[in-house]
């Protein structure tokens, strides 16, 4: 997809505050520092729509992003960002639970995970958590590019492992710096939200 307009369009903690549309909604999710904002402003040809920040833990709501008004991305706050107190966490874990396990409009979710490390017990959960409740996942290893390309199979394999990741879902190894697996994103996001054509 190329994508002309893009815009949050509200940070939102409850159902009531979700916008009031029929548009498919892709989530996004991954640990603190995994990649995100730079994965959704690749995606969306921005530099700084969604913030990036040095600090960990800075998205503390559901940020919903219009794109090409067709879409919703929702942010969700990442996840295992020690700095964060524990009620604090067990909040933001109900807010994303509501919205993971209620949202009609909810058509897939985007797993970001590091494609240099194993997996955490965080990322594992997170999968294991998107079976359970069948709902559809990409998975996106970010930072390819810090790993020599002769190595990627032997990441993907290791991540694969971890997950216990199942062949209905999609794997992409990505990176914001080389775009490399945006097309690829594109084409499952736009798969799975009924919009490729």
């Amino acid at each position: 997809m190329k994508v002309h307009s893009a815009e949050i369009i509200i940070s939102a903690v409850a159902p009531k505050q979700y916008p009031d549309t029929d548009l498919p909604e892709i989530a996004l999710a991954g640990r603190s520092n995994v990649g995100k904002s730079s994965f959704i402003n690749t995606l969306i040809d921005r530099k700084n729509l969604a913030r990036t920040s040095s600090k960990p833990g800075k998205t503390q709501t559901l940020n919903f992003y219009l794109i090409e008004n067709c879409l919703h991305f929702v942010d969700v706050p990442g996840y295992g960002y020690a700095k964060v107190s524990k009620t604090e966490r067990a909040k933001w874990g109900k807010m994303i639970e509501t919205y993971l396990t209620q949202r009609e409009q909810l058509r897939a979710v985007v797993s970001l995970v590091d494609m240099r490390h194993e997996p955490t017990q965080d990322d594992i959960q997170m999968y294991q958590f998107l079976k359970y409740y069948e709902i559809p996942v990409i998975v996106v290893a970010t930072k390819a590019d810090k790993i020599p390309r002769g190595k990627w199979n032997k990441h993907e394999s290791m991540i694969k492992k971890a997950l216990e990741f199942e062949k209905e879902d999609t794997f992409i190894v990505f990176s914001s710096v080389t775009k490399q697996g945006k097309e690829e994103a594109w084409q499952a996001i736009e798969a799975l939200s009924g919009l490729s054509k």
